[in-house]
């Protein structure tokens, strides 16, 4: 009969010290997330018994730096995180949401720097900052980090989870050019801040498809609201005013309510309206018409992707554990 393993065996096969192992398959922490992922996933195809019966005893704190609920896709990211964790109960992770100001970059890489000791992982959707980046990567150098929702490269990050931003744009590009037909027309697009990679590549995606396959339609700003709600409103009746002959609206951010207000308000309801992220409250928008259409990333999906690819960084799962591109969705008022 073959013997069962022992912890040299996974010691040869994850290829470090049987000190290591036993720290790993005993809980007793101090070992590196890569490292620690080696050990259990030699230890599984090994069948080491102890390691195949045990629950993961330790919490691990993971870190979830957001904006704050104020903005409906960082509320609908919030909720996703609180669902999903239960039902991701056995990996015995634990998930703190922590609010930011996007608009604050200097205080972002400080709650970067105080919660990366603190924590064992960290998933965070922030502004492209030199600083934020700075901070992320000192932060990356003990435990792992995930982009969410959009990107930051130069972070040291371990992985992305989140759409291709670029090509959402272009989706939105393309039903624009539809919606104003051969004679196009001018377009003002809202973004909430460009200092947000995936804000900047859906405005390049979105001015792309339109000069390759849309020649009559011009954008004729593209306009930050700070991502402020009521001041997206303020800009899209300001662009109106200035320019009549404005056809369509391409919305990124916060306050598609507010700018579907502004343009009834103006008696507009000829202005093609597109926005991102299907809350409740543009389902209903989307039902009356007053938007043509939304892409949507799908929150939920997103959080439940990251959430796996932490439990693989940590050891707690096994498979890939790199950058996973989320799908996007279109609706309109025919579909919600």
């Amino acid at each position: 009969m073959a013997r069962k393993p022992i912890i040299a065996d996974v010691a040869r096969l994850a290829g470090v010290s049987t000190a290591t192992v036993d720290r790993v398959l005993n809980d007793r922490g101090g070992v590196r997330p890569d490292k620690a992922a080696l050990v259990l996933s030699a230890a599984r195809r090994l069948r080491l018994d102890r390691t195949l019966a045990r629950k993961y005893a330790r919490v691990q704190r993971i870190a979830v730096l957001i904006q704050s609920s104020d903005n409906p896709f960082h509320a609908a990211l919030r909720d996703a995180f609180a669902t999903a964790g239960r039902a991701y109960a056995d990996l015995n992770l634990q998930f703190l949401i922590h609010h930011i100001a996007f608009d604050d970059a200097r205080a972002i890489a400080e709650r970067i720097r105080s919660l990366g000791p603190r924590h064992d992982g960290l998933i965070v959707t922030s502004p492209e900052d030199r600083r934020i980046a700075a901070a992320a990567r000192e932060v990356a150098r003990t435990i792992p980090v995930i982009a969410l929702a959009t990107d930051l490269p130069d972070g040291g990050r371990a992985a992305y989870v989140g759409p291709d931003d670029r090509q959402a744009g272009r989706v939105a590009g393309d039903l624009m050019g539809r919606f104003l037909g051969r004679e196009g027309g001018d377009i003002v697009m809202i973004s909430g801040l460009l200092s947000l990679r995936g804000q900047r590549e859906r405005e390049a995606g979105f001015r792309r498809v339109l000069a390759d396959h849309y020649p009559g339609c011009r954008v004729e700003g593209a306009l930050e609201s700070r991502e402020d709600a009521e001041r997206a409103g303020l800009l899209v009746a300001e662009a109106l005013k200035r320019n009549p002959a404005i056809r369509g609206v391409y919305h990124v951010t916060a306050g598609a309510a507010e700018v579907a207000a502004a343009l009834a308000a103006l008696g507009r309801g000829d202005v093609a309206l597109i926005a991102h992220e299907l809350t409740e409250e543009r389902r209903a928008l989307l039902r009356a018409r007053a938007i043509a259409a939304i892409i949507d990333q799908n929150p939920e999906f997103e959080v439940r992707a990251a959430i796996e690819v932490m439990a693989r960084l940590l050891g707690r799962m096994e498979g890939p554990a790199g950058t996973t591109v989320t799908p996007v969705n279109i609706y309109t008022a025919e579909n919600v």
